[in-house]
């Protein structure tokens, strides 16, 4: 008989609600983060966040409201002062400085090691009601700022110099930008931990685009790859009790290693 609880089990059901929302805003802000070289920035906001969400944990509130606003500051940050020095220095010191008050944060709260775990690796079959609703409210704000930008945002990843002669303000889509990616890693974190978000927003569509160059194709393709990998993962953490993060990295990078040989081969044909 096939146990219906993973789908039926009120934790199970808070799981699949929250994890599709993420599998789908991963898939279409991870396009641009492919496209624009920005994976150091979508790696070092989900720990960013953590700092907030530690902070959060200290003074018992939802993390995710921690999450998000430590990932806000530390993208607007990174989008402000790249102008004026390298992006990676910047990120990489806005990272060290805000894993620096995560540390504290978690030296000064009795909840260290729950807190700690949950954050670092997620906790998906742990999602209270009220962390579905604020994750589907995010959620949509989301992706309904990824359709405005869709089109000045493509462009400006595309061409620079072009955006700015068809008069896009370049400054104010990438700020844009950087929000919406902080928001999105902040909803990321509590499903598969600060350390492994990176790969839920890089691996499947860095697959993808080794199966087709349009754009349309290569996101639609990441949101496929990104459900599979989501949903898979929940199925077999329910069964075997196995960590959602790692589920979710290995079956990413089974995708991405299926789609190199793939690409592999049509260039043999070639």
């Amino acid at each position: 008989m096939i146990n219906l609880g993973v789908f039926t089990d009120t934790f199970m059901v808070h799981a699949w609600i929250s994890g599709t929302i993420v599998a789908i805003l991963c898939s279409f802000i991870g396009y641009f983060v492919v496209l624009r070289k920005a994976s150091f920035a979508a790696h070092a906001l989900p720990q960013i966040g953590f700092a907030g969400g530690a902070g959060a944990v200290l003074i018992n509130i939802n993390p995710i409201y921690g999450l998000s606003m430590f990932s806000i500051i530390g993208a607007l940050l990174i989008g402000y002062l790249s102008s004026e020095e390298r992006n990676d220095v910047v990120t990489a010191l806005i990272l060290v400085a805000t894993l620096g008050m995560g540390a504290l944060f978690l030296g000064l709260s009795d909840k260290y090691a729950a807190g700690a775990y949950a954050l670092l690796f997620g906790q998906i079959v742990g999602i209270s009601v009220e962390q579905v609703i604020d994750t589907a409210t995010l959620g949509l704000i989301c992706l309904l700022a990824i359709i405005v930008l869709y089109r000045p945002l493509l462009l400006l990843s595309i061409s620079k110099e072009i955006a700015e002669s068809r008069g896009i303000s370049v400054r104010l889509v990438e700020m844009c930008f950087m929000v919406v990616l902080a928001l999105v890693t902040a909803i990321t974190v509590p499903i598969v931990g600060a350390l492994l978000c990176f790969s839920l927003l890089i691996v499947p569509m860095a697959a993808s685009i080794y199966i087709t160059s349009n754009p349309m194709k290569v996101i639609l393709l990441s949101l496929m790859f990104s459900l599979i990998t989501v949903w898979t993962s929940l199925i077999l953490a329910y069964f075997y009790g196995l960590p959602i993060g790692f589920l979710v990295s290995i079956i990413g990078v089974f995708f991405y290693t299926c789609t190199r040989v793939i690409a592999y081969r049509r260039s043999r044909r070639k």
